[in-house]
């Protein structure tokens, strides 16, 4: 089936946001509860059951030595580009860094909020379809800019197969400065990180991409811990006019397609002839694609190439949409930057294609999905602290505005919030209306 071309008004996603089958969900239920009651046994169980990987408390922890040996598996090519992407991911985030800030009032009142990082974070890394070590870092170093003192990381114990752990992984974590690993996985391993066992210490806040089980167990301890996200398959939209390189376009529509037969890869442009250079584009380079069973059901299912009559069209189809991944492909891509409200991320111009951003340039890639660009935001360092208010109120602000904090309590119907304030009011020799003993 050839990428459809279509006009704008004629698509849909149908996408749906995954809440996973009853069967899924009481699966994960019970895990969850197992772990939560009996620890250390439950998950040991649980990784033989589902990893067919029999392990015990003390192997659970990865040890140094086998972080040292990863290093041996993997080319030097690769940790130097870690490295430089690593340094770049830092220096982006250390700009989004907040302080505590405190205002002194003429009244001798101080106002103010308190900065604080978490204090442990767990980062689940998944196996499966493939190792995702650009994930470590975009999950880690923000939370280490952040001040977050304590970072652990869990992820399936045979994610280099037969081998063990994927040592791609290991040398990422190891670089992003992880001390504290874990093989293990699925949602015995969020729980494990919730609830905490005899090995793994529990965790303020779980972040980090997982299959359906792992999603649906973040959702289940959502609120014992926090956690970043339920997220949805991979998204991009390329906004173009005549312009464009119809092969850049399709390569990059395709660096999408690739990630899972849901994602979604969609191309608007008020040019027809670059939508069907695209869309035969697409099926040529789909040929050599080695994840091309992949690539080619999510473009079958959820690609397109969709005809608007004008870019002021375009933008507007865009900002419905609200794509996790946008690109603007066309003559004068900053021009259009304005009117651009809804994307998790935006590329401008030929040179920017989205791999740029996945790996290498420093923004984080974790994005937003399913049309949630809309109000939430990729994730940053303030994903990673907590904030607290601060009032020292003088007595003079409380002389001067008692009377009308008591009015606010009353017409909530809340006396004793009204009296807290009147008893101060009758010490400090202020009366008050209506005093404590009403």
């Amino acid at each position: 089936m050839a990428m459809k071309i279509m006009r704008a008004e004629q698509f849909g996603i149908t996408r749906e946001v995954e809440y996973g089958s009853p069967e899924q969900n009481e699966a994960v239920r019970e895990i969850v509860e197992a772990v939560r009651n009996e620890g250390d046994a439950a998950l040991l169980r649980y990784t033989e059951l589902h990893d067919k990987v029999s392990l015990d408390a003390a192997s659970l922890r990865v040890g140094d030595a086998e972080i040292e040996a990863a290093y041996d598996r993997v080319e030097p090519e690769f940790v130097a580009a870690i490295r430089e992407a690593a340094a770049n991911i830092r220096s982006f985030h250390e700009k989004q860094k907040r302080t505590s800030w405190m205002d002194l009032q003429p009244d001798g009142s101080l106002l103010g909020q308190i900065v604080r990082p978490l204090r442990r974070v767990g980062v689940y890394v998944p196996g499966g379809k493939a190792a995702y070590p650009s994930s470590v870092l975009m999950n880690v170093i923000p939370a280490q800019v952040a001040g977050v003192p304590e970072i652990v990381m869990v992820t399936p114990p045979a994610t280099g197969g037969t081998e063990g752990i994927d040592p791609y992984i290991l040398v990422a974590a190891a670089e992003a400065g992880v001390r504290e690993m874990y093989r293990v996985g699925g949602a015995q391993a969020v729980a494990a990180l919730a609830y905490g066992t005899a090995t793994i210490a529990p965790v303020d806040k779980i972040c980090g991409p997982g299959n359906i089980y792992v999603a649906l167990a973040k959702r289940a301890v959502f609120g014992v811990v926090d956690i970043d996200s339920i997220a949805g398959p991979s998204e991009i939209v390329v906004l173009a006019d005549e312009t464009a390189d119809p092969v850049y376009v399709a390569a990059d529509l395709l660096s999408q397609a690739e990630h899972d037969e849901m994602a979604s890869a969609v191309l608007v442009t008020p040019s027809e002839t670059l939508a069907r250079a695209v869309a035969d584009e697409v099926e040529r380079q789909l040929q050599a694609l080695p994840r091309e069973p992949i690539a080619r059901r999510s473009i079958d299912s959820y690609g397109a190439a969709l005809l608007v009559d004008s870019l002021a069209e375009g933008i507007d189809v865009v900002n419905r949409m609200a794509p996790e991944h946008l690109e603007v492909l066309t003559a004068d891509p900053l021009s259009l930057l304005a009117r651009i409200e809804n994307a998790g991320a935006i590329f401008l111009g030929p040179h920017s294609s989205e791999p740029v951003g996945d790996y290498f340039a420093g923004p984080n890639h974790i994005l937003p999905t399913n049309g949630t660009a809309r109000f939430s935001s990729p994730v940053t360092v303030d994903d990673f602290l907590k904030k607290s208010s601060l009032i020292y109120y003088s007595k003079e602000a409380l002389l001067a505005n008692g009377e009308k904090i008591m009015t606010l309590a009353r017409r909530e119907g809340l006396e004793g919030h009204a009296r807290a304030i009147a008893v101060r009011l009758e010490r400090e020799g202020a009366g008050g209306s209506g005093g404590a003993g009403r």
